[in-house]
């Protein structure tokens, strides 16, 4: 189970999930309560609805870092020839994102798989030399999109034991919005990394109750942090990294509070989930999500709004009209 080995610095967000509160953008205001994301966007030519009376983001810790794109390494990024530790790698082709190696690893059938957890040592500086991330231990998934998309792209390419200069736009880091307060909007980077090791994921039959919990949630606050940005597909692609965790099989006996956490996560994954597809018009899809919620949880408010929702955008009336009522009976002051 990816965990960092350090927390990072304080006041500022960990690569990997953890830190504090990020700075409120405006789709963070329609965030509801880390389990959901009120989507009532506005139509055309109307004035933007007033959000300040849903209730607060409650568990989501600072976000992670962005990544953005479905980027994929080149071909010549992951061929079997030993790079020359003076010449600068092209990972992408597109001059955006460059892997130099400083001290060879040992030998290409070392480097690291995607599903594998991965620890490294890092160290992040902007272009005029300032840090603004160390860590000595920081482990993650790989190809989860876990962290910054610079740093996905191009550990897969390391040797074990080698040490690597990244230099990479604010593309694949932290984009347009930066990190506050001290990575600038469209900064670049250079990320100074040391692969330390890399192993199997853990088995989720074997995992115990607790830790099913934790990682299921890590990769919900993931989501929850793509969300904010406004990055639905990434987002969608860590809710359903959290409900195969959840929905996996397993060989180990849980306890009744641990099945009742699981289901909360589940329910929290998928009405997250629902609201990330009708963002992107996905309506058949956030139907399903929004029924597999009402299975568990027939008087799930969140549930019945977006449900209510997808019916009326399908012209479906006639039953969007009772769902939505029954919701404003179940809270009658939700705006």
């Amino acid at each position: 189970m990816a965990s960092s080995g350090e927390e990072p610095r304080s006041g500022s967000p960990g690569w990997a999930g953890t830190g504090t509160e990020p700075a409120p953008t405006a789709d963070a205001a329609q965030l509801d309560t880390a389990e959901d994301f009120e989507v009532l966007e506005e139509e055309e030519e109307e004035e933007e609805e007033d959000l300040s009376e849903l209730p607060p983001l409650e568990d989501v810790g600072r976000p992670p870092a962005l990544l953005r794109g479905d980027a994929q390494p080149s071909e010549r990024g992951g061929g079997d020839a030993a790079e020359d530790p003076q010449e600068w790698l092209d990972v992408l082709g597109s001059g955006l994102l460059k892997k130099k190696t400083l001290v060879p690893g040992q030998g290409v059938d070392t480097r690291p798989r995607k599903g594998q957890d991965v620890t490294i040592r890092l160290k992040a500086t902007l272009e005029d030399g300032s840090v603004v991330e160390e860590n000595p231990a920081l482990t993650f998934t790989l190809g989860d999109c876990d962290v910054l998309q610079a740093l996905d792209l191009c550990v897969q390419l390391l040797e074990m034991g080698e040490t690597a200069l990244i230099v990479s736009d604010a593309k694949y880091c932290y984009g347009a919005q930066g990190r506050s307060p001290d990575v600038p909007p469209n900064a670049a980077l250079t990320l100074e990394v040391e692969l330390l090791a890399a192993r199997d994921a853990p088995d989720l039959e074997l995992l115990s109750g607790k830790e099913k919990v934790e990682l299921a949630n890590r990769k919900r606050e993931r989501g929850n942090f793509f969300y904010q940005q406004a990055d639905y597909v990434l987002a969608i692609n860590s809710y359903d990294i959290a409900l195969k965790v959840i929905g996996s099989s397993s060989k180990v006996d849980f306890s009744p509070d641990e099945e009742a956490e699981l289901l909360d996560v589940k329910v929290k994954c998928l009405n997250n989930l629902a609201a990330s597809q009708l963002k992107l018009d996905h309506y058949e899809a956030a139907l399903k999500s929004c029924n597999l919620v009402l299975e568990h949880q027939p008087g799930n408010i969140k549930a019945l709004f977006r449900k209510g929702k997808v019916l009326a955008q399908q012209g479906e009336y006639r039953e969007a009209i009772p769902i939505l009522k029954a919701a404003l009976k179940l809270e009658p002051s939700n705006k």
